[in-house]
């Protein structure tokens, strides 16, 4: 059984900012000491240039990674025990074509006008690794380029959204096939406008991403997504950065920055579906979560 995490930007002091193939390895190999079978890594939204160095470390990374002479892990031989690695499944790019009003802990400053030339610029001799693009329907041109990705194979997911309903269900039907960690960096659930978070819990066909650590969702949130939304289209993300695991004991109020915004996930996908079954959730549910579901939606453009 294999336990798959799709958004992740870093862990234990290392991330995908950076140009060294070494970092990358290092978080498949701090995920897999804490039970986690394969990443995305996930990269931040920057100039392109900034992004397309920020890939190159990951695609050698996976290069080395099906080696037959990759030594692992890396630099982690003192805190991973053996050579586990988790498996670097492709790339998620989470940006630059994202909406500055639901910025949330990225920088805004750098997203980008969701044109075909920017794509193609983006894309250039990465196609074949990258998976997964994270997408603001509502921008002006997003539809059209949420089609250009469903078409190279590439899973459109919607967030870091202002969309309303109609503008989330338009993306949807453009071929948007998932939306990004739910509730969090989106318009809200409003009963006159539902927005993008309603779309992701009643549509019953797209997949959502959900950061279930202590942090991102209460309880109630989490049994109203559980009630309320297709099991087989749920899916637990870490969003895990730098910051996280580095210290050992749980962290008190999540990775936070100087004004008490959260910057990412404080558990792994192992950690937060076991603390989800302790709550009371159902096993095979939240198994499945952290399996099948990431499984299926990786191929639901191929």
């Amino acid at each position: 059984m294999k336990f798959i995490d799709i958004h992740t930007h870093g862990i234990g002091g290392y991330d995908t900012r950076t140009t060294n193939e070494e970092d990358i390895l290092n978080m498949a190999g701090i995920h897999a000491s804490a039970g986690v079978s394969a990443i995305m890594p996930t990269i931040y939204p920057d100039t392109i240039e900034v992004m397309r160095e920020n890939m190159l470390a990951v695609k050698r990374a996976m290069e080395l990674q099906r080696s037959e002479v990759f030594p692992l892990p890396w630099g982690e031989r003192d805190r991973v025990r053996g050579n586990k690695t988790a498996t670097i499944l492709g790339i998620h790019l989470e940006g630059p074509f994202l909406s500055p009003k639901r910025c949330g802990a990225l920088n805004a400053e750098a997203f980008l006008e969701p044109t075909e030339f920017n794509l193609e610029k983006l894309l250039d001799g990465f196609e074949e690794m990258i998976k997964l693009i994270t997408i603001a329907p509502e921008m002006e041109g997003a539809t059209r380029l949420i089609r250009k990705i469903s078409d190279r194979g590439i899973v459109a997911s919607m967030g870091h959204s202002d969309a309303t309903y109609a503008e989330a269900e338009a993306g949807y039907h453009a071929g948007a096939k998932g939306i990004t960690h739910l509730f969090n960096a989106m318009r809200g659930f409003h009963h006159r406008e539902p927005g993008i978070a309603g779309f992701g819990l009643l549509n019953k066909d797209i997949y959502i991403e959900i950061i279930a650590d202590r942090y991102h969702l209460h309880p109630k949130a989490l049994e109203l997504i559980f009630k309320t939304k297709n099991p087989e289209r749920i899916i637990l993300v870490s969003d895990s950065v730098k910051e996280t695991k580095t210290s050992e004991g749980e962290m008190k109020q999540g990775v936070v920055d100087d004004s008490g915004r959260l910057q990412g996930g404080a558990m792994t996908i192992t950690e937060s579906s076991e603390r989800l079954i302790e709550l009371g959730f159902d096993e095979e549910v939240i198994v499945g979560c952290i399996t099948r579901n990431p499984a299926d939606y990786l191929s639901s453009s191929t």
